[in-house]
């Protein structure tokens, strides 16, 4: 139902929508980056209508501050007794579905506190911890090609998003449809059909899903393979990567692979879970050397010869 409401405005882009709903399952954080016109903000905007949850956006520019993300204390004086009192308002980040929209276009300071409230769950100010709402959700978005004047993520905090999904120019039917609906004077209304508490249930039922000790074998086989140097490496890992992915990454695969084993009637993981969710789990953990870019290869197409390279577990061969 959830991807339905979604489609009444989104055309297209079902990978991208899917890749969004894995990490609203897994109590995840995503990073959409495409170019301007892919309806980035729009899908974000209407999942969160169609979540019965609360929404802010924070559209991030250059001067933005990490109190203007978190929220300030000031000091308020009782008009009757002079005296004076120091009170916090909560930022925007105080919320359930947070779109953080350009997130490069702030300053590393101000990333590194929406980031760090992103991985702890709360805020702290003035020795006091301050829970964030539950669920708690971010998704951020940036633009790949204009990267004059912007900030980009570290790659160490890069790895805090459990997916990277990338968002590419529609089907040719599908822009005739954007056209089409976006020209004309209805919208389309969307209806509200999850809860705060049925998404906590959701990401509850999520890490129950069942995995057999062959498939996290295969998945730590699949993650220590795309680490240059190492007795597991293949020879288009020391040729093409730099750094590979770290222990997060296996968490985030075996994580979303049971979303996406949820997704289709499935109580259990199967090789193809994995297969369908590790590019967007691995394309950010992964980072290519010179040569790569020399050659124009991308960490997708080491992510695809790694699932090729990687055997699949005997049991799930036969």
């Amino acid at each position: 139902m959830l991807r339905a409401e979604i489609g009444k405005r989104v055309v297209g882009q079902e990978a991208a929508v899917e890749e969004v709903l894995l990490c609203l399952l897994t109590a995840g954080h995503g990073l959409l980056e495409g170019v301007p016109g892919l309806a980035k903000t729009l899908l974000i905007r209407t999942l969160a209508d169609a979540l019965d949850l609360e929404f802010r956006r924070i559209q991030f520019t250059p001067d933005l501050m990490p109190g203007d993300i978190t929220g300030t204390e000031v000091i308020e004086e009782d008009r009757t007794t002079g005296r004076r009192a120091t009170r916090f308002l909560p930022g925007p980040v105080f919320t359930q579905v947070l779109l953080a929209d350009e997130i490069n276009r702030a300053p590393p300071k101000t990333q590194a506190a929406l980031l760090e409230a992103m991985q702890e769950g709360h805020v702290t100010t003035g020795g006091e911890v301050l829970e964030l709402p539950q669920p708690f959700f971010v998704l951020a978005t940036q633009n790949p090609i204009e990267q004059e004047g912007t900030y980009p993520l570290p790659e160490a905090q890069l790895d805090r998003f459990m997916l990277k999904i990338s968002l590419d120019y529609p089907e040719s039917h599908d822009e005739v449809e954007i056209l089409r609906s976006t020209t004309g004077t209805g919208s389309e209304a969307i209806a509200s059909v999850l809860t705060g508490p049925e998404v906590l249930e959701l990401q509850q039922l999520v890490r129950g899903i069942v995995v057999s000790d062959e498939i996290l074998n295969y998945t730590a086989r699949l993650v220590r393979s795309s680490r240059p140097g190492r007795d597991e490496a293949l020879d288009v890992t020391n040729r093409w990567v730099r750094w590979g992915a770290g222990p997060r990454a296996g968490q985030s695969l075996i994580l979303c692979a049971k979303a996406s084993a949820l997704m289709r009637g499935r109580l259990h993981v199967a090789p193809e879970d994995l297969a369908r969710v590790a590019p967007a789990v691995l394309r950010h953990r992964i980072l290519v050397n010179f040569q790569a870019e020399a050659e124009g290869r991308t960490p997708d197409e080491v992510v695809t010869t790694l699932l090729s390279e990687v055997a699949l577990p005997r049991s799930e061969i036969l």
